[in-house]
C-alpha cells in the first residue's frame, strides 16, 4: 500500500506567483515514459502556487525545476526529489509561465527530513493533467486568516481605498496595516505578498508587496512603501498597482 501511494502522487499539477492560488487549466506535454531515479541539491529558487510548492534546484552540474505537494522549505536548503516524473513544456496558468522541464514527484526530503504534505481533496488542476496519470491527494487548504478588527495605519489608507483610489495614490508614500494572506519567497530576488484588511469586494480587496523581510500567512504587518504602478517585471508578472521594496514590521 505504501509502495502504491507513492507512485500515485508522481505526477501532480502549481504558484504563485506573487501574486504567488491555482487554477484548472493547467497544461503539459506528455511526461516520459520512466520517472528520473531522483533528484538531489540546494534550492536556489522556491515559490508555492495553490497547494503545491515549486523549487529550482541546483544539482552542482545544472538546475532544475521540481514541484510535490505542498511543503516548507527555504533558499539553502539541501533537497532530495524521489522517483520524479518529468513533464515538458508544462504551462502552468496559475504561475503565467511555461516550464520547459518540471519533475513532479510526491516524496521530497528537506536536509534529510521527509516532508509531510497533509491529505486532503485532490486539486482542480488535477483534470489537466495527461490522459493516465493518477492525481494525488494535495494539502488541505488552512483556514483563510481572520480580517476582523484590523485598525487602519495612523495617517494611512486601507487596501481598498489605495485601489479604488488608484489615481490619487500613485507615486505617493502609503501605510498600510493588513493580514498576510500569501506569501512567496525569493522570484525575481524578492519576497513576495498579498495582503487583506477585510476592506474591499473582489478586485479590491487584494494588494501585491514586495519586499525583502520575510513573513507567513495570517501574520499582521505593517507596510509602508510608494504606490507604483502598470509594472511589467518579465516572465509573465505584471501588475496594475504594486508596493515595491516596501518595509514591513509585523505586529
Amino acid at each position: 500500500m505504501k509502495k502504491f501511494l507513492l507512485r500515485a502522487g508522481l505526477v501532480v499539477a502549481l504558484v504563485g506567483g506573487p501574486g504567488f492560488a491555482a487554477s484548472v487549466g493547467e497544461k503539459s506535454a506528455p511526461a516520459s515514459s520512466a520517472p528520473a531515479s531522483g533528484l538531489t541539491g540546494r534550492v536556489v529558487e522556491t515559490m508555492n502556487a495553490a497547494t503545491y510548492t515549486y523549487v529550482l534546484i541546483d544539482t552542482g552540474a545544472k538546475k532544475v525545476w521540481a514541484a510535490a505537494p505542498q511543503f516548507a522549505v527555504k533558499l539553502g536548503d539541501k533537497i532530495a526529489v524521489a522517483e520524479a516524473m518529468p513533464m515538458t513544456n508544462y504551462q502552468s496558468k496559475t504561475l503565467n509561465r511555461t516550464f520547459a522541464l518540471v519533475y513532479f514527484s510526491g516524496s521530497v526530503t528537506v536536509n534529510g527530513a521527509p516532508t509531510a504534505p497533509v491529505a486532503g481533496a485532490a486539486p482542480a488542476d488535477s483534470a489537466a493533467l495527461p490522459q493516465g496519470h493518477p492525481a494525488i491527494p494535495g494539502p488541505a487548504s488552512p483556514p483563510p486568516p481572520d480580517l476582523t478588527g484590523i485598525k487602519r495605519a495612523g495617517s494611512g489608507q486601507t487596501v481598498a481605498e489605495l485601489i479604488t483610489g488608484k489615481a490619487k495614490f500613485v507615486g505617493r508614500p502609503i501605510a498600510v496595516r493588513a493580514r498576510v494572506v500569501k506569501f512567496n519567497a525569493m522570484i525575481l530576488g524578492k519576497n513576495w505578498l498579498h495582503l487583506r484588511d477585510g476592506s474591499g469586494v473582489e478586485g479590491t480587496n487584494d494588494l501585491t508587496v514586495t519586499t525583502a523581510a520575510t513573513v507567513k500567512v495570517g501574520d499582521l504587518v505593517l507596510v509602508t512603501g510608494q504606490l507604483t504602478s502598470d509594472r511589467d517585471f518579465g516572465s509573465g508578472y505584471k501588475y496594475g498597482l504594486i508596493v515595491e521594496d516596501a518595509k514591513v514590521v509585523i505586529e
